[in-house]
């Protein structure tokens, strides 16, 4: 079995997309509707944008859920996924890859989310910090026994965890964390602390969107983030991606119980090859690939 599965923030670079433009002509009238959705001009920013304009929340969401939807919409009536999953914003993109939203109201949701998360980064001080080489637990304990709020917030694969919270409690938990015996602790350039509680505010608004959006049955199960198993309840899935936004993104979770469940090749849509490589840390025997259009 194939599943689909979409990158989330991280995989965005300057000049994405724009090959796809150039060589099927079906995207222009795609990006128009994009940018009227959007009220700018999302294609010039993704074509020849810098780092800085393509890294600012509000402008990368929209942008590498767009780029996946393009792959999609270029691939057509071929495009049949017996299962998908989204690593953060890329479950955006599962959703409408499996029917239960449509382009349109996806992006919507994207947007508002995008903004809110910008909002709230702007409101708190708050950053992650990979951390490399360390068991799960290992790390769970040490958040919990760290003065303030810092919480695992992303499973990438194994030895590969992303810790998110306030800047001084992510910063001492990597102290303790090295010392504990991790092989290297990385501060990352995020404007604020995704999948934690601080998000609180921008789940609030985006839980109000959600409920105010049509959702469709899945054709084909999508394996959420928030517990790593495959739903089709539609009330599940609006309950999970609102939960989302202040929960871990469990990947490495979602990977395996894919694979359990029969899946033995898994296709990378959107920019870069970030979950290609995931994939490959978690189970060395799976098939990665993209499509090469």
């Amino acid at each position: 079995m194939r599943g689909y599965i979409f990158p989330g923030q991280g995989s965005q670079f300057t000049g994405m997309c724009h090959d796809l433009y150039l060589k099927y002509d079906e995207l222009k009238p795609f990006f128009k509707k994009s940018e009227k959705i959007l009220g700018f001009d999302i294609s010039k920013i993704m074509f020849e944008g810098s780092n800085d304009e393509l890294t600012q929340t509000k402008v990368t969401q929209p942008a590498i859920f767009i780029h996946s939807m393009a792959i999609i919409k270029i691939l057509g009536k071929s495009f049949k996924p017996d299962l998908v999953a989204g690593h953060s914003l890329g479950e955006f993109s599962a959703l409408v890859a499996s029917g239960v939203l449509n382009f349109e109201d996806g992006l919507k949701l994207v947007s508002i989310r995008a903004e809110a998360m910008q909002k709230s980064c702007e409101k708190t001080n708050g950053t992650m910090a990979a951390i490399l080489g360390l068991e799960n637990n290992i790390i769970e304990e040490i958040c919990l026994n760290t003065k303030g709020i810092v919480v695992a917030a992303n499973y990438n694969c194994p030895g590969q965890v992303v810790i998110s919270g306030e800047v001084n409690s992510v910063k001492n938990a990597c102290e303790k964390l090295t010392i504990a015996g991790a092989k290297r602790t990385l501060l990352l350039p995020v404007g604020g602390a995704f999948h934690s509680e601080l998000m609180i505010d921008a789940e609030k608004k985006l839980s109000k969107a959600i409920n105010q959006t049509v959702f469709n049955q899945p054709s084909c199960p999508i394996y959420q983030n928030v517990n790593g198993l495959p739903e089709l309840s539609v009330e599940k899935i609006k309950e999970n991606l609102i939960s989302q936004l202040t929960s871990p993104v469990k990947w490495t979770q979602s990977v395996n119980k894919m694979i359990q469940d029969g899946c033995n090749n898994f296709i990378e849509i959107g920019p870069g090859k970030v979950l290609q490589g995931l994939v490959r840390k978690i189970n060395k025997e799976s098939e990665v690939s993209s499509y090469n259009l």
